[in-house]
């Protein structure tokens, strides 16, 4: 591995880190077509007679990698050896704080046809913007670099995890998911003032039509989600004690509880999908799934972005019906994950009933706008976190 040294003491574009300049191996930048390696020594070449990369172009953006493309000047070109790309995160109020201290990364990758693809998780993270700048670059028998001026500076956004990278995150709770337990009512912990008809918080509920309607969801979870931000729904959980198979009476979301039959919610017209994986820095894990009644607007967000699961035959969120219970559906949960279930459409608090829990209100264990854990092991995937 070698680390670049540039004569001229060439600045980046944005930054003047040079002391963070890095090789790029095969697994960060790879040629969209390799055909070789066009890489060769060069003799001394000036600073000027370098050319400048022209009308860059990003296209192909994932979550953790994008093509990059330029043009060049024909002079001069045969001596090009390298091109360093600089690549910069944009700072924002609610900036990933946990993504490698948000440090400037300059890539180094030897000539190869272009468009290239630059990949890394270590330094790119999804839904995140940045920028990049680009110089060709000229070894020389010293071992320094004589480079050209730096490129126009051009912003991206990175894109959410596709289905691929969530399908992942499927099979690692899968994992851990644990044996299945019955319940029977699906539940909503508020403050009373939510299921207050006329609750200053929430507007009138007979302007609501007495529903519950659904809200964009928050960041909690992994920072690459494809449903935080844009998917509308409502919280529900199912989780039960072991020893009594009823909700447990302690909740982070307030004293009053809303409880529906789980069978209003889901059942064999809705459908089912995994929505996220993650933990808060403790040993309790959290799966996200999403009901959606089909063909409704919630089901159609999620189709092609979420992977969807069988209802009958799954390990997290199960309905079948069962000759034993009178043909009655049955629903079972996972043991060992805590369950948040968004359901899509609005519910009628006509449909349950809400009455005040006798436990305690668990502040600390909330997961509104949780930041994920980007070191566990169990939860984490080699893609940006």
């Amino acid at each position: 591995m070698e680390v670049p040294r540039v004569d001229d003491s060439t600045s980046s574009p944005v930054s003047r880190c040079d002391d963070m300049m890095k090789n790029l191996n095969l697994d960060l930048i790879q040629p969209s077509d390799r055909e070789g390696d066009n890489s060769q020594d060069s003799s001394i070449v000036e600073k000027e007679d370098l050319p400048v990369p022209q009308n860059v172009k990003i296209t192909n953006i994932t979550c953790d990698s994008f093509k990059i493309n330029w043009d060049m000047d024909c002079r001069a070109k045969d001596h090009i050896t390298n091109y360093f790309i600089d690549l910069n995160k944009k700072e924002h109020n609610n900036s990933n704080k946990f993504k490698h201290k948000d440090v400037p990364t300059k890539l180094v990758a030897k000539v190869v046809p272009l468009p290239m693809t630059v990949r890394g998780h270590w330094f790119l993270s999804p839904r995140t913007d940045y920028t990049v700048a680009v110089q060709t670059a000229s070894k020389q028998s010293d071992g320094n670099y004589a480079v050209s001026e730096w490129s126009e500076i051009i912003e991206f956004y990175t894109a959410d995890y596709s289905t691929v990278h969530l399908i992942q995150l499927l099979e690692k709770a899968e994992v851990i998911a644990g044996r299945m337990l019955r319940f029977s009512v699906f539940y909503r912990n508020q403050q009373n003032d939510y299921f207050n008809k006329t609750s200053p918080s929430c507007g009138s509920r007979e302007t609501q039509d007495n529903r519950m309607l659904p809200t964009v969801k928050d960041n909690s979870g992994s920072h690459g989600s494809p449903i935080s931000g844009k998917l509308e729904g409502i919280y529900f959980s199912c989780n039960t004690e072991f020893n009594t198979g009823k909700p447990p009476q302690d909740s982070p979301y307030g004293r009053y509880r809303f409880e529906i039959q789980a069978e209003v919610l889901f059942n064999p017209k809705t459908n089912l999908y995994f929505g996220d994986f993650y933990c808060m820095y403790t040993a309790y894990h959290y799966v996200i799934l999403v009901l959606a009644p089909e063909g409704s607007p919630g089901d159609r967000f999620c189709k092609g972005r979420l992977p969807a699961l069988d209802i009958l035959d799954n390990c997290f969120l199960t309905c079948t019906q069962e000759e034993e219970e009178g043909g009655r559906l049955v629903f079972h949960h996972a043991q060992d994950v805590i369950l948040e279930v968004i359901y899509t459409e609005p519910v009628d608090l006509a449909l349950g009933s809400v009455e005040e829990i006798q436990g305690h209100q668990l502040s600390s264990m909330s997961t509104i706008n949780a930041k994920k854990d980007p070191s566990c092991k169990t939860c984490n995937i080699s893609v940006g976190r």
